[in-house]
Order: C-alpha cells, then sequence, then structure tokens
C-alpha cells in the first residue's frame, strides 16, 4: 500500500477480496488483499482449505467511514460507503479514520501475525507487538458509543490464528475457499475465477462450495445463523479449535445439534452462563446462555472475548431470532435429567 493525493493506493500485485460471512470488529470496515509471490499458485489440500505459497502476505486494514463533522460512523450494512469499489486503491484519506492494519506473512517457519497502528495523521503504521488501545467515538443511528477499540498484541493474533489445538500453527481464517466464492469488487465476476484466469488460483467456483452471507435475508435464518456463528465463533469452538474442550462446537461442519448448543450444559463457564442452564435453550434466546454471552462486555463473561468491546446489535438480533424459532425443549434432554441429578439430596450410607 502506498499514499498518492491523499488516498490509499493498492500496488498492481496486490489483490483486494471480499468475503462471504465477515467477523464483527466493533463496527470496524475492513479492506482485506492478498498477495501471492510472482509464478507461484494457491491450490487446494485435501481437506478443501487453502494452501498459500511462502511469501504471501494477506493484510486486513481496519477502518471507519468519517461524517461531514468527522465523527466515525458505524454503517454496518457496508452499503453506504465503498470507496475501493472499481479501483485499484480507493481509500480517501479525507473520509475515514485509519486504526489498523494487520498482517499474516507465510514464511518458511509458518505463517506469522504482525498488527500495525495507523498514527493519527494517517501517515504511517508502525508494528506494535503489543498492540494498542484506541479510544474512539462511535455514531450508530442515533445513538454515540464512546469504547476503547482494542489492537490485540501479536500473542493475541496467534491465539486466534491457531486454528488447532495439535499443531498449534498460525492460519488465515476469513479466506477460506467458500468464503471468498463469490464476486469480486467490480461485481461482475466471481472472484475465484477470476484469479484463475489471472494464473494464481488452481481453483474453479463450480467445484467448490459457498459460504452464506450473514446478512443476506434472501438466505435461511439458519444458513445465516450458521454462517454468522462459524466465521465469528468457530475457529476457537471446533473440534480441533482451542475451545475444543468446552464441546461447544460452532463451526460450519457440526450437524449434532446438541454440539452446537442445545439443551447442552456448560462444562467451564463461570459466571459467563448469567444464571442460565444451557447454551441454547429452543424458543428461548433469553434463557440460553450463548445469547447471554453476545450481548455481555464483561471480559470474564463475553464471547468472542478478544476481538470487540461492543456488543453486536444485529447479531445478537439474527442469533436470538434463530434460536427463538427452534422448536423443541430442554426438558427430556440428557443434559436436563443430569442437571436434575445433582439437584437431588444424595443418600448417605452409614456413618
Amino acid at each position: 500500500m502506498s499514499q498518492q493525493s491523499n488516498q490509499l493506493v493498492l500496488h498492481d500485485d496486490v489483490h483486494p477480496y471480499l468475503l462471504n460471512a465477515t467477523l464483527f470488529t466493533d463496527y470496524a470496515h475492513k479492506l482485506r488483499t492478498i498477495t501471492i509471490p510472482e509464478g507461484h499458485q494457491v491450490t487446494l489440500n485435501s481437506e478443501g482449505s487453502l494452501n498459500f505459497p511462502i511469501g504471501s502476505i494477506i493484510s486486513k486494514t481496519f477502518y471507519y467511514p468519517k461524517a461531514d463533522n468527522g465523527v466515525l460512523k458505524a454503517d454496518d450494512d457496508g452499503s453506504l460507503f465503498k470507496p475501493e469499489v472499481g479501483t485499484r486503491g480507493g481509500l480517501d484519506l479525507g473520509k475515514v479514520r485509519l486504526v489498523e492494519t494487520r498482517l499474516l506473512v507465510n514464511r518458511q517457519s509458518g505463517w506469522v501475525a504482525l498488527p500495525y497502528v495507523w498514527n493519527n495523521e494517517q501517515t504511517e503504521a508502525t508494528l506494535e507487538a503489543i498492540g494498542d488501545i484506541k479510544s474512539l467515538e462511535l455514531v450508530n443511528g442515533p445513538e454515540r458509543r464512546s469504547f476503547p477499540y482494542i489492537v490485540p498484541d501479536q500473542n493475541q493474533c496467534a491465539g486466534c490464528h491457531g486454528t488447532s489445538t495439535a499443531s498449534k500453527s498460525v492460519n488465515p481464517i476469513g479466506p477460506s475457499v467458500a468464503n471468498l466464492n463469490r464476486n469480486g469488487y467490480d461485481g461482475n465476476q466471481n472472484q475465484l475465477d477470476a484469479w484463475q484466469a489471472d494464473g494464481w488460483l488452481e481453483i474453479n467456483s463450480n467445484s467448490v462450495p459457498a459460504m452464506k452471507d450473514w446478512q443476506d435475508t434472501s438466505n435461511t435464518l439458519e444458513d445465516r445463523a450458521r454462517s454468522y456463528l462459524d466465521i465469528n465463533c468457530g475457529h476457537c469452538h471446533s473440534e480441533k479449535g482451542p475451545a475444543d474442550t468446552s464441546g461447544l462446537y460452532l463451526d460450519i461442519a457440526t450437524k449434532h445439534r446438541m454440539r452446537l448448543g442445545e439443551c447442552k450444559l456448560p462444562i467451564a463457564a463461570g459466571q459467563g452462563t448469567g444464571g442460565n442452564k444451557f447454551s441454547i435453550v429452543p424458543g428461548k434466546p433469553e434463557e440460553s446462555i450463548l445469547v447471554y454471552r453476545m450481548t455481555s462486555i464483561d471480559p470474564g463473561a463475553m464471547m468472542p472475548e478478544l476481538g470487540r468491546s461492543l456488543v453486536h446489535d444485529e447479531g445478537v438480533a439474527l442469533i436470538a431470532g434463530w434460536i427463538s424459532e427452534m422448536e423443541g425443549s430442554c426438558d427430556n434432554s440428557p443434559s436436563f435429567a443430569l442437571e436434575r441429578s445433582k439437584e437431588r439430596p444424595q443418600a448417605v450410607y452409614g456413618r
């Protein structure tokens, strides 16, 4: 990236991309890019994951649109302000506030996470291995919110991107083949097909699945909710992820309803239960631990535990609506029977 005429401009070998399902980060917008070494290709492995060649760089620049008075705007739907569309660069620095740029660099030793923080003049981003905290004020509709925007430190970046407890290796999360399978910034061509035509990708869009856009109301509520949980929670809450011991798996591959949280007792949630018994109570989002943790900003209870200081109102509404439409009861579930057994007085034998 470079600056020209008060624009943040991408170099010719940098490919901007869009995702079907996006992570919530305090309503920040994100400019995502991939750079591949010349003469190399991205391939698909036997598990359906993308293999990026050594020397690849994935970047994500976090920014907020500014209103005429300079106040930062939430603009969560992403349709109000897209300066990068149709251009090679496209971020008008007079209209946005740059906050941070996170890099994933694929070296011989594996992926390395590098957090960079932009100065107030938006002229330079500096590597901050220990992270940073920015005091920001955000307008979201009629509401103004002051909050600490937390730039994760290098270890926290590696912790979230360490999607396998076995290997503990750092891996990209957002740019999966299913999440990339959509039209790009020009709006006319699938970006996987465009990259294949450019010669740096060996994948045809018709041969791979596509993640559902959780913001697209034409998709089913089930698909939208599962997509949201996958991108926001599934990298930790999966069979191989750092939260595997919780037994709560929120990735898109999980099909078992109790593993998804239905009538599931928490293993070690502590204060994170909010006094509720089950991760999800069908038809009752107000009694579901999952919704409670999404609405909390208490560091000891909130989920995700990193990456946000604000509640994602739209995300909470989506998951609450999904739970509201679930049928069934936890009264006769195995988890309920176990919970009731804990409440019964235990027999005492002998003295």
